[in-house]
């Protein structure tokens, strides 16, 4: 298997090696600023099955990313924390089909490794690496010493009718609670089947439903939902930052609900002038669900600039998760645990809760200013662990979760592109400021002390095909109520690049 993997990564470097003296002034394919993908080429449609793997097209990626998390107290007896540092060398090698009579194909091979001893942390203390961790799989560090990851992410088949796309097995599905999160070296991905249809004028209805997923840092796909806290398979379950775990394997085992799907549902319209209407319902069957409604309305105020304000709500709906999990998501309150108190949470055992949220966006495409507030209701605790982050694009600050139970939050948010200025080619730049008011009462709970979060991007494209970005993150957390010690502060730097072909 280990050689294997060395063949496998050692073919797609030469192949990503030998494109990077293409012309890129055409990139087939770009990244967003949140590093979701666009397509810009496609293969065309063929007439017969030769042609739909000669006509086909490949899309290549190299990326590099290096982090550096440096706590304010990072004395491991006292705070848990310890400084740490990761660095991954990878990318990814994507083939699509062309159509035939609407049916194409679509593989993803995902590469990433560690190879460098002093640019990385120590086996043994994989479980303190913070947002580097996802250059790695830590249970295969434990389990084999192996620091590479090799991943077919994607495999899935397409079927293309009217206005209506059908794709079955492993695939990326962008959606308010899913989402590919492609910030590190492999994308969160999921498997099953999906729907999208544009058969309405001004509406796309999608439906997905999916059986596993992989997160960013696994080689395997796993359950949807079920965390695993056996300390022999400890990180390859759902192991996520803001996974439930009182939803254990032995918790869920019990009651035979250890295998789960994720239904996603959502609606875009856009009939009314100015007005975009999202709906996005999701459901866990069995254990939980979720009904979001967002609206956001564009006002010219002149040729250039507008103001957008918005607002979304999220209404999460207990339907069994809550007894057998608890209220948070630490897992304090779960069945198998003896509390003497509920923590800080009105009902131990109800995962019942909202969020709400507003924003106003004013722009003229080249600068963009933002403010927003968030808001959970003071019950349970929202449970998203699927990359979507309910609070993104209003408040949610980079590597935060701010939709524990009886959280406000105030953001402020500045961006500005140098490159269509025409000031600095290929320079833009984001500022984003977030005051998180957590419940203290709620920190045996897990929940954090308030902090004030300074997040910043600066972002290089040399050319439309690479690209380079450094991410800064300030923390300043107040001490814990229980010992007054300082958990929570830190200060974060990230690099990376990417070029693609």
């Amino acid at each position: 298997m280990k050689l294997l993997k060395i063949s496998a990564a050692a073919a797609m470097i030469c192949v990503m090696a030998t494109a990077l003296s293409a012309d890129d002034a055409k990139p087939k394919r770009v990244i967003k600023n949140n590093m979701d993908e666009v397509y810009n080429t496609l293969p065309k449609s063929v007439d017969n099955l030769g042609e739909a793997f000669t006509e086909g097209m490949f899309y290549g990626r190299l990326r590099m990313n290096a982090f550096k998390f440096d706590w304010d107290n990072d004395n491991v007896a006292a705070s848990g924390n310890k400084d740490n540092k990761a660095f991954g060398l990878g990318g990814s090698l994507i083939y699509k089909t062309a159509p035939i009579s609407g049916l194409s194909a679509t593989v993803a091979y995902y590469y990433s490794n560690s190879p460098f001893s002093s640019l990385r942390e120590d086996a043994a203390d994989v479980g303190k690496v913070k947002s580097g961790k996802d250059t790695f799989s830590r249970y295969d560090v434990l389990e084999s010493g192996d620091w590479s990851m090799s991943v077919l992410g994607q495999a899935y088949i397409q079927y293309d009718v009217s206005k209506t796309s059908f794709k079955v097995g492993r695939q990326i599905f962008e959606s308010l609670l899913t989402a590919s999160n492609d910030t590190k070296m492999i994308p969160n991905t999921f498997e099953g089947y999906t729907v999208t249809m544009n058969e309405i004028p001004k509406t796309t209805i999608r439906g997905a439903y999916f059986n596993s997923q992989k997160l960013r840092d696994h080689t395997t796909f796993h359950d949807v939902l079920t965390y695993n806290e056996i300390a022999a398979d400890q990180w390859n379950g759902n192991d996520d930052t803001p996974v439930h775990q009182g939803l254990s394997r032995k918790n869920l085992t019990k009651v035979g609900k250890e295998e789960n799907e994720l239904i996603v549902v959502d609606l875009k319209n856009k009939s009314i002038e100015n007005l975009v209407v999202d709906v996005t319902y999701g459901s866990v069957p069995g254990l939980l669900s979720s009904l979001t409604g967002e609206l956001n309305y564009k006002i010219a105020l002149g040729d250039k600039l507008s103001l957008t304000p918005g607002v979304r709500h999220m209404q999460q709906f207990d339907n069994g998760a809550g007894e057998i999990g608890g209220a948070s998501l630490n897992g304090a309150l779960g069945v198998d645990k003896t509390p003497t108190t509920n923590l800080g949470y009105k009902d131990r055992f109800d995962l019942d809760s909202s969020v709400t949220m507003a924003r106003l966006v004013l722009t003229d495409g080249i600068f963009k200013a933002q403010v927003a507030y968030s808001e959970v209701a003071d019950k349970g605790d929202i449970v998203a662990p699927w990359r979507g982050f309910p609070t993104g694009g209003y408040t949610r600050a980079m590597a935060q979760f701010n939709w524990r139970a009886n959280t406000k939050s105030t953001a402020a948010e500045v961006s500005y592109d140098f490159d269509k200025a025409k000031i600095l080619d290929g320079f833009s730049t984001v500022a984003r400021y977030v005051i998180q008011d957590f419940d203290e009462a709620k920190q045996a709970g897990g929940v954090q002390a308030d902090s004030n979060i300074l997040h910043i991007d600066l972002i290089e494209k040399f050319t439309p095909t690479l690209q380079a970005k450094i991410r800064l993150a300030f923390v300043d957390a107040d001490n814990r109520v229980t010992g007054n010690i300082n958990k929570d502060s830190y200060n974060e730097y990230r690099f990376e690049l990417n070029y693609l072909f």
